[in-house]
């Protein structure tokens, strides 16, 4: 499956998970989003494996993903998301001090679904940030502290839940009935030739956190958050102010 008709699956999903008022439906939708991500992934490492010649487009690149304008409250937030959904999609991150951006590197089918279920989230993640502010179940805690724990915990849990869709894919392509020979020792050279490339490019300095000593803690924002991760759908990708999805190559 070409990268085109790959994302165009996933935006379908998406519009179907989005569209369903049951909860168990919308689950499935999501993961088999992020399953459909992975078994595209693996099918293009697996051919990659099989080819004589490498072309320009089949190796790994770096792009700059935009998350937010310089003095956005809470932009750890947004970088903590689009890195745990470029985790599960085989990309490696470097975050600009500011958390303004995001360097990405891998194959470009892995980043460009890892974007798109970013512009997703990200939106969902947002809003149900906003739904609990304006509940006041936050209270006493400072506005910016609640929403600051929300979201981190929604970003944890989506992450997990994307994690949890990858690794059920991988199985399936080798160890199922229908798995291809040599799938994963592509998958090993993929990531051996992934961590070379990284290391050659990265200039990076330093790790990066996605939480702060001022931040305060709240373990009720952090329980909604988790809450909300749980119910998280994929669909809209509109993108908000101060919380960028835009895709610069």
């Amino acid at each position: 499956m070409t990268d085109d008709k790959m994302l165009a699956r996933i935006a379908a999903l998406l519009r179907q998970a989005e569209g369903t008022d049951n909860q168990h439906e919308a689950d499935a939708f999501m993961a088999a989003a992020q399953r459909l991500a992975t078994a595209t992934s693996i099918d293009l490492a697996v051919a990659r494996a099989h080819s004589d010649q490498r072309t320009k487009a089949q190796m790994p690149v770096q792009r700059t993903i935009t998350i937010g304008n310089p003095g956005s409250r809470g932009l750890r937030t947004y970088v903590q998301l689009f890195v745990l959904i470029a985790q599960a999609n085989d990309v490696k991150c470097d975050v600009a001090s500011n958390s303004t951006f995001v360097y990405a590197y891998g194959f470009s089918e892995d980043i460009d679904a890892s974007h798109t279920l970013y512009a997703s989230l990200v939106t969902q993640m947002v809003r149900a940030s906003q739904a609990y502010i304006s509940s006041g179940a936050h209270r006493p805690t400072p506005t910016i502290t609640a929403r600051i724990n929300f979201q981190l915990a929604f970003g944890a849990r989506v992450g997990q839940r994307l994690l949890e869709a990858r690794e059920e894919a991988q199985r399936e392509a080798t160890k199922g009935r229908d798995s291809q020979p040599g799938t994963a020792i592509a998958l090993r050279d993929k990531d051996i030739e992934l961590k070379d490339f990284y290391r050659q490019t990265s200039e990076a300095r330093g790790s990066w956190r996605a939480t702060s000593a001022t931040a305060g803690y709240s373990s009720a924002a952090r329980r909604a958050g988790d809450r909300a991760g749980r119910r998280a759908r994929l669909g809209n990708t509109t993108e908000l102010a101060g919380a960028r999805s835009a895709l610069e190559k």
